[in-house]
């Protein structure tokens, strides 16, 4: 594929198709967890470091996405934690296996969340044993991730595991290794495809669950833009059912 603007659409959308066409029956199964966990009182968390903190966003807190939904991030060390704001200036803090337990006990968890976790690659430390954290918890645990990336890589967390190995339902974003698809005629890569698909498969749970709760006669807590009248009203009505359980900062 050539480099520019038609080469990468060409790639995000071979990628897409791959999605598509074989990520579905995962998509269902995330939404089957979602859902139970929903009607149970729980709230659908979401965690992802670096870039994948992005797809977090994609899930919590957004127009047309659901109520009752959380961001965990490695911010809330600071915002919550009482860290010093100099911790987040290290560039290898997500490798770190510790900062998983700070960042779990620091959140507005119960027992029926359900947690979707996001990492391209699957192997980071903080990544790997918060997911590890959840199941011990008793948490379903969807993980998105690139399996092509993940299989290449070997994981940085002592048990050797990664995301894949752990989550209850493992949805494959197909990006390529390294993410980016065009390749460079020095080396490497440009055009990442991670974020897209990414969120394809964000909407696409967000869609299944709302559809079960439309089938089963319940009203689904989906917000409004804020940028439509009565936009504010309406959401922060809906906030107001999971008061202390859900978090909107920056």
């Amino acid at each position: 594929m050539s480099i520019s603007a038609h080469g990468y659409l060409d790639a995000v959308t071979a990628a897409i198709g791959r999605v598509a066409a074989g990520q579905t029956e995962g998509v269902r199964r995330a939404a089957d967890l979602v859902t139970a966990g929903l009607r149970a009182g729980g709230v659908l968390q979401a965690f992802g470091c670096g870039h994948s903190e992005a797809l977090s966003m994609e899930i919590a807190g957004r127009a047309g996405g659901l109520v009752p939904t959380n961001r965990i991030a490695l911010r809330d060390l600071v915002l919550y934690g009482g860290a010093d704001r100099a911790v987040l200036d290290d560039p290898l803090l997500e490798r770190d296996p510790a900062v998983a337990r700070r960042l779990y006990e620091l959140s507005p968890v119960k027992p029926d969340d359900v947690f979707v976790v996001t990492s391209n690659s699957g192997v980071n430390g903080v990544i790997v044993e918060f997911a590890l954290l959840l199941k011990e918890q008793g948490h379903r645990v969807i993980g998105i991730t690139s399996l092509s990336h993940s299989a290449r890589v070997a994981s940085r967390h002592p048990s050797g595991r990664r995301l894949a190995d752990i989550a209850d339902v493992v949805l494959d974003n197909g990006a390529p290794y390294g993410d980016a698809a065009l390749p460079l005629p020095g080396g490497g890569a440009v055009g990442a495809i991670s974020s897209i698909t990414g969120a394809l498969l964000a909407q696409q749970i967000v869609c299944e669950v709302v559809a079960r709760l439309l089938a089963a006669g319940e009203t689904p807590p989906v917000y409004l833009s804020a940028n439509v009248p009565g936009g504010d009203t309406h959401n922060h009505e809906l906030e107001a059912r999971y008061a202390g359980r859900i978090r909107r900062t920056a």
